[in-house]
């Protein structure tokens, strides 16, 4: 297109229809006409001179909508009244969560997975091997965690605080809603991911029930991949996806964003419908070697079109917010079971 028309082309072609529409529709009842080749006063054959799709919203009085946004879900609204969320940025991740190594069905070590994070300016890894009932993936009994442990504070003693490993699990979700380990050894690890990776055609109250069951268990941190689906080859197993995502957000367990190209799971409109009830969630690549914590570059685009500002995002955070978060989980879950 012509220079000048490029703003404009390029907004209508980013969409949505329906954000186009109401932008259309604004600019009518201030007497302009709004289309792909400008911004027409009424009655007027030139456009507004526009340099930016900036410019295109200032000349409407709003605020820039980010184009993740665009959907017509009131964002004009909050573009008009300045309450646009602050959407996150990669920059603002701190670390990343759930990542595997070849303690289980990862390629890569503990000691190159967390060089691999301190390189991409991480500061933290939290690594969440299988747990036993993953036997297909080498997942760990309770011997094997503790000595994975012994190495992960081995670790930590040499990095001396110039970054961390964070012990974690991805915990089966057994059929019955309950956990892969008992909690006495849940209560070892730093960060509980709890993840379904069996019994997929359970009926949707069963599987419902199944999940809100791990849900309870004071131990869980974050949900992992929520509805098992794999994209162009997995469907989502049957689930009351926003009743659990309801339930997580009571419990305040973070639901993740799985950040794998193949998932994308939680998707951005549940993603959404969580933040508004209080969730918190990770944007997590779920790396199974080095080159799989580039991922989260499509979780983040999942996450900003979720709404995600950086408060939202578990891995967003200062690694000792995130570790006084999980203490004080343990602590209470502690109490609980004391």
């Amino acid at each position: 297109v012509e220079e000048r028309a490029f703003p404009f082309a390029l907004h209508y072609f980013t969409g949505s229809k329906e954000h186009n529409t109401a932008l259309r529709s604004r600019a009518k009842a201030r007497g302009m006409k709004l289309n792909e080749y400008g911004l027409f006063p009424a009655g007027g054959e030139d456009s507004l001179d526009c340099a930016s799709e900036e410019e295109i919203f200032a000349a409407l009085e709003l605020r820039p909508v980010p184009p993740e946004l665009r959907e017509d879900r009131g964002e004009l609204d909050a573009a008009e009244t300045d309450t646009l969320p602050d959407l996150v940025e990669r920059d603002d991740l701190r670390g990343v969560l759930h990542c595997h190594s070849n303690w289980s069905d990862g390629a890569a070590t503990i000691a190159e997975m967390a060089e691999a994070a301190r390189a991409r300016g991480y500061g933290y890894l939290g690594l969440c091997d299988h747990s036993q009932a993953a036997a297909y993936a080498g997942g760990l009994d309770a011997a094997r965690v503790r000595e994975q442990h012994a190495e992960i504070d081995r670790l930590n003693a040499d990095l001396d605080g110039a970054f961390r490993v964070l012990k974690g699990i991805e915990v089966d979700i057994l059929p019955d809603g309950t956990l892969d380990f008992p909690d006495d050894v849940l209560a070892s690890f730093d960060l509980v991911v709890a993840s379904v990776h069996s019994r997929f055609g359970l009926s949707e109250e069963d599987q419902t029930a199944r999940v809100l069951g791990a849900l309870d268990n004071p131990y869980v941190d974050i949900l992992g991949h929520p509805t098992g689906r794999l994209l162009l080859s997995r469907d989502p197993y049957a689930l009351d996806l926003q009743r659990v995502v309801g339930a997580a957000a009571e419990r305040g367990v973070a639901v993740e964003v799985n950040a794998h190209p193949q998932r994308l799971d939680l998707d951005w409109e549940n993603l959404r419908y969580g933040l508004a009830h209080g969730m918190k969630t990770a944007i997590d690549p779920d790396a199974h070697d080095v080159d799989g914590l580039d991922v989260v570059e499509y979780g983040l685009g999942i996450a900003r079109k979720g709404g995600c500002t950086a408060d939202d995002v578990l891995n967003a955070w200062p690694l000792e917010r995130l570790l006084e978060h999980l203490a004080a989980r343990r602590r209470d879950a502690g109490a609980a079971h004391g």
